[in-house]
């Protein structure tokens, strides 16, 4: 496959899934689905190796420039609170650990952690694992594909539209009926957490989860949500009773053209 100045390759990988996109950064042009492929195995590294390198093959695209966007079930993503007086790296960096732990019961040494340290607020931090990431550069560097970006989907889906949010909204994003939501207050994200839609999930539903949530949390609820991936498009057409407005962000990148949920996950980051 021959590469244009300015061309890239985006890959999502989910379990038992891998997507592969061609991107521009020039003339506008959306994303365009070079190929996908489903395999066995789930979420084990292996498995996906085997499928990422095979993909690759198949496109022939040595030299292309790659960025990687890992379904959010791959990962860990959590928030951390900075210890009182802390002012250095490695204290933040144990608080993580520590919290890591707490949240999820297995120390850190088989996961790369990455954070917005931040010494004076509570940051968001993921942990990806090792032997995964391990394999993927493996494949990556046996391609002569240099990876430029390799990020979970929810960071990603976040980095792309932070600027789109107006102030005091809450972000979401939409993969596979999973609703993932970043509570943000004071202009960071205090929080993020998953809920499965149910069937028929409207904008009153969503107003009721976002009023839990941020009960929960001790929060004011907002005003607004902006929602980037497969969202209802029912949570952009008003409710009857909900003192909620959804903004559905990027609609048309990757929907209505028959993609597959993969598909959309390579393309999350993407330039709409």
């Amino acid at each position: 496959m021959r590469r244009r100045f300015g061309q890239s390759l985006r890959v999502g990988v989910a379990p038992g899934a891998v997507a592969l996109l061609k991107t521009s950064r020039w003339g506008g042009a959306a994303p365009e689905l070079v190929g996908e492929l489903a395999f066995e195995g789930g979420s084990h590294p292996e498995a996906i190796g085997v499928a990422l390198r095979q993909l690759l093959l198949d496109a022939g695209c040595a030299s292309w420039p790659v960025s990687i966007v890992l379904a959010d079930e791959l990962v860990r993503i959590w928030q951390v609170a900075p210890p009182a007086g802390s002012a250095r790296l490695a204290d933040l960096e144990a608080a993580a650990a520590l919290r890591f732990q707490t949240l999820f019961g297995e120390p850190t040494g088989a996961w790369k952690l990455s954070a917005g340290w931040d010494p004076a607020q509570p940051f968001l931090a993921a942990a990806l694992p090792r032997h995964l990431l391990a394999l993927i550069e493996q494949v990556c560097a046996a391609q002569r594909a240099p990876i430029v970006e390799l990020v979970p989907q929810f960071v990603a889906g976040f980095n792309q539209w932070r600027g789109a949010l107006k102030a005091g909204a809450w972000y979401g994003l939409v993969q596979q009926r999973v609703l993932t939501l970043g509570m943000i207050d004071g202009g960071a994200i205090r929080a993020v957490r998953a809920a499965a839609l149910p069937e028929g999930a409207d904008l009153d539903w969503l107003a009721a989860h976002v009023a839990r949530e941020a009960l929960r949390l001790n929060l004011a609820a907002p005003a607004r949500v902006a929602v980037s991936g497969h969202a209802p498009a029912a949570w952009s057409k008003g409710a009857t009773h909900a003192p909620l407005a959804c903004h559905l962000l990027g609609q048309g990148q990757g929907q209505g053209s028959g993609w597959s949920d993969c598909a959309r996950l390579a393309a999350t980051g993407s330039r709409p």
